[in-house]
């Protein structure tokens, strides 16, 4: 009689609780600048006041503050990104080669989060010529 009050209860997809997922657009932005900074070519990201208000931060040891989101804004809509970047390549190097290889890295990158990327704005902000980039104020 014990095995006839015991019941099992498949889980199956029809069973599970239902709801939206949103991706905000800050992860986006760190998605997209950690696969931009990766890429050959890109001394750094976001503009001049950016980067001396950045170059000021390091100074006073606090590095790591606003680096994950800085030089991109994002939006993301119905599942689907749109992200601008600011960039500063490197010396010498081709910017159509250096903001190709930014497309396909951000655009690979945000995709294995499940997103569609429908367009990645690249603004060249400044070229890095021999040592690392000052900003002027």
């Amino acid at each position: 009689m014990a095995d006839e009050a015991t019941q099992e209860l498949s889980v199956t997809p029809s069973a599970v609780a239902g709801g939206a997922t949103h991706v905000s657009d800050e992860v986006v932005e760190k998605i997209a600048v950690a696969a931009a900074k990766s890429v050959p070519g890109v001394a750094e990201l976001g503009g001049d006041v950016a980067r001396f208000f950045n170059a000021v931060l390091d100074r006073v040891g606090l590095d790591q503050v606003g680096d994950a989101r800085r030089g991109c804004s994002a939006h993301v809509t119905d599942g689907a990104a749109v992200v601008n970047l600011v960039i500063v390549i490197g010396g010498g190097r081709p910017v159509p080669e250096v903001t190709e290889a930014v497309r396909v890295a951000v655009t690979s990158a945000v995709e294995a989060y499940g997103l569609r990327v429908d367009e990645i704005n690249i603004r060249v902000d400044d070229v890095a010529l021999g040592g690392p980039v000052v900003p002027s104020a």
